[in-house]
């Protein structure tokens, strides 16, 4: 098994809330230390758990090692400081600093060990006027408008499933530290980030303000956001079968002529409009009907075989148990097995993580207690001379990217925003969905956001002389990146074994549906149905995974596209980082359902667990979503424990959803947020995008920036860096370009052809340009 991150020192001194970033290092082989404290952490005990122990601990903190610690024990204390000496990135959080605990505050540890990552998470960040707030899942799913875009399109709106916002903070928190350890090694400074997991879901889960986010919201400008309740929610519909349900998911015309033929090609249905998604969506009550009838008798087995050999995007719509009981998952080594009880195991998912062809998750269970002693066990690396030092980690890095849509383009940006030189990669013949745009627009918002601070260069793979220039600009590369569906790169002749060939150093990074191999590996696939297969559809809805008949309300998620991008990120810079060791580069694929399916692996535990009839503890924290004063206005109140339900009681008079909604309907839904809060209940007002643009908190900590491009009349807000670094700057915002924009000067400046050259090459249509903006 590849170890890419074996130089990687972590200390891991967080808590819950920050549990899941350790595991993801340790997955790729960094030597992660826990601290606890005598008699180990209270985070073993949480719930849910199998016979006492915490499923959350369990899958949080596999892989790693633990060392036990007194702050009261000088010589612990002594320890301690040695053991952050000698780390690379230390990760600290909770209400109560465990760098504190040992008399050693966050700036203080910065200060004293320059070289050191110091990654403090907390819920809003340490400054701003809601830095002292408490934040749960459901409460990030409202402030971050996850909320406001989940349920039906008149009432109560619907929770997105527990888990994906932590998940989703753990991933960028673990790419904003790994960003600045690699800074460091190429003569940087270390770092002190100031992490607030409100911040993250804001940018990574379904950002209002970003890749598509505005597509799903958006108007001209914050004052025009939409405000309503979502209008699509079903345009991905569901449909009983013989044995259970299937989703379908009709986007391209030829798709739908698929469907077409296998309903018959009926007459009603034969108009050439139907190709549309428009049309139909308008005449969805007919056409959904006609196709009801069509499966109701058949089997979810054959209806699938079926559509996926028509040419139609089609899923089960699968629980979290009967996902993880799917051959495609144990087929591809994405599942590893547990004993939580003495002769009883379980399947666990086990990471997302693919390294040249070969899963590097799990390898051995949370540690017990002072499991190890007290010492690193890896060689830690060493840092580049300072005179070297860039002014942004990714300086002097050149990618080639030919992701697209969603998934693909924010792996790019990721690395643009922090000075790679990231070339776009563009074909007139397949041109990216981003570049969608209606009548008379240059450019889309989505593409102008996810698309900031790149190159385009105009060119077609399977032109010869197209390829020939790919070629030439892989033999200086340091990375690829691309999110075809597996085999694609293969056919263009760019084969990870011909890429290595062209360039022994160079780093692919791929991500797909499913992942490259597998019995599910050839299957078309779209969020939607990623959705369906994993289980998330049956836990996004407003029943339970179980109830058959739950109305789901996962529609206008673009989970997990931002957070596998995000994965997919994590998974390149390590290779990047290993590269540095060994002089080779590696091949890593992140399947976007096994990311899925890691992002809730606590929640599938628990499920796994519950269908083999193993005892569960269950979390008794109450979550609810209250009405507020003002048209659809609503607010979340979280109560974790006995003693939030006894605070809140002291709030209302009662801690019975009942009489919290008869409260909170006469309050406006800040003033709610604010009353719990300062009882010390964890809550929040449902925000729209508009909303999250006056946030206080927002504000304050300038999350966003104004992004200006001539092709619009007004500025973007949009996100400039994954945390709040101290010494890494602000992302540049250079204007996204104009499909080959940048092709002679890339051309010209990278490979040194003449003006003749790549004349003759855009004559034979090897390449192709635009005249770029105005």
């Amino acid at each position: 098994m590849r170890t890419l991150l074996a130089s990687l020192r972590v200390l891991d001194a967080g808590d819950a809330d920050s549990a899941g970033i350790g595991r993801m290092y340790a997955d790729l082989g960094a030597d992660v230390l826990k601290v606890e404290p005598p008699g180990g952490t209270a985070d073993r005990e949480a719930r849910p758990a199998i016979a006492g122990s915490s499923i959350a601990f369990a899958v949080h903190n596999a892989n790693k090692r633990s060392v036990v610690l007194d702050p009261q024990s000088p010589a612990d204390r002594t320890r301690f400081a040695d053991l952050l000496a000698d780390a690379d990135i230390v990760v600290d959080s909770g209400p109560r600093s465990r760098l504190e605990a040992f008399g050693l505050p966050q700036a203080t540890v910065a200060t004293r060990w320059p070289h050191l990552v110091v990654l403090s998470v907390s819920d809003f960040g340490a400054t701003g006027p809601r830095a002292a707030w408490r934040a749960t899942d459901p409460v990030l799913y409202a402030l971050s408008t996850a909320l406001s875009r989940s349920g039906p399109t008149t009432g109560q709106p619907v929770l997105p499933p527990v888990g994906l916002a932590s998940g989703t903070a753990a991933v960028q928190a673990a790419w904003a530290a790994l960003v600045a350890h690699f800074h460091r090694l190429r003569g940087g400074h270390g770092e002190h980030i100031d992490f607030a997991r409100f911040e993250a879901v804001v940018q990574a889960l379904d950002p209002p303000f970003g890749s598509e986010g505005q597509a799903a919201v958006g108007r001209k400008h914050s004052a025009e956001l939409w405000r309503g309740r979502p209008r699509n929610q079903q345009i991905y519909p569901i449909f009983g079968c013989a044995d259970g349900h299937v989703r379908i998911c009709l986007l391209s015309a030829r798709q739908w002529r698929g469907m077409w033929r296998w309903l018959g090609e009926p007459e009603r249905f034969a108009d050439p409009s139907f190709e549309t998604i428009a049309a139909r969506y308008a005449a969805s009550e007919a056409l959904n009907a006609a196709i009801a009838e069509l499966f109701a008798s058949r089997s979810v087995a054959e209806l699938v075989e079926q559509g996926q050999a028509r040419g139609v995007p089609i899923a089960a719509v699968l629980t979290p148990a009967e996902a993880l009981r799917c051959e495609h998952f144990r087929a591809v080594g994405a599942l590893s097995v547990i004993e939580p009880v003495a002769g009883r195991q379980l399947d666990v998912p086990a990471g997302p993580f693919v390294v040249d062809g070969e899963h590097v998750g799990y390898r051995r269970p949370a540690p017990t207690p002072g499991d190890a002693e007290s010492d690193w066990r890896a060689t830690r690396s060493v840092a580049a001379a300072a005179r070297d030092r860039p002014l942004r980690p990714f300086d002097g890095m050149r990618i080639l990217d030919l992701g697209v849509i969603v998934a693909g383009g924010e792996l790019g940006r990721l690395f643009a925003d922090l000075g790679a030189e990231v070339i776009k990669v563009e074909s007139a013949a397949y041109p990216d969905g981003l570049r969608q745009t209606a009548p008379g627009q240059p450019m889309s918002r989505s593409w102008a956001l996810t698309h900031r601070n790149e190159y385009s260069l105009g060119l077609d793979l399977r032109h010869p002389a197209g390829a020939d220039v790919f070629a030439g600009l892989v033999a200086g590369a340091d990375a690829v990146f691309a999110n075809f569906k597996p085999g694609t790169l293969d056919a263009l002749g760019f084969s990870y074994d011909r890429l290595r060939t062209l360039n022994p150093r160079i780093v692919l990074a791929e991500s797909s549906a499913f992942g490259a191999t597998g019995p599910w590996s050839a299957r078309m696939g779209y969020g939607p149905l990623v959705r369906a297969s994993t289980g998330i559809t049956r836990l996004w809805s407003d029943g339970t995974a179980d109830s058959a008949d739950a109305t789901p309300f996962d529609a206008t998620t673009i989970f997990p596209d931002h957070v596998a991008a995000r994965i997919t990120a994590i998974a390149a810079l390590a290779a990047l980082i290993d590269r540095d060791h060994s002089g080779t580069g590696a091949h890593v694929h992140i399947s976007q359902a096994e990311a899925a399916v890691n992002q809730l692996a606590v929640t599938y535990v628990a499920q796994a667990a519950r269908a083999a009839g193993l005892p569960v503890d269950e979390d008794d924290g109450v979550h609810g979503v209250h009405p507020c004063a003002g048209d659809d206005e609503w607010c979340v109140v979280s109560m974790r424990t006995a003693a939030d339900r006894a605070a809140a009681a002291g709030v209302v008079g009662s801690a019975e959803p009942a009489a919290i909604s008869a409260w909170t309907s006469r309050r406006d839904k800040n003033e709610v947020a604010e009353t719990m809060q300062a009882a010390g209940v964890p809550a929040a007002p449902m925000h729209r995008a508009a909303d999250v643009l006056a946030d206080p908190q927002v504000r304050h900590r300038a999350l966003f920036s104004e992004m200006t491009h001539p092709l619009f009349a007004v500025a973007m807000p949009t996100e400039t860096g994954p945390a709040r670094y101290r010494h890494i700057p602000p992302a540049d915002l250079r204007p996204a370009p104009m499909p080959g924009e940048h092709t002679r000067e890339i051309c010209q400046k990278v490979l040194g052809l003449d003006v003749a050259e790549v004349d003759r090459l855009i004559a034979e249509g090897g390449l192709f340009t635009t005249a770029g903006r105005p």
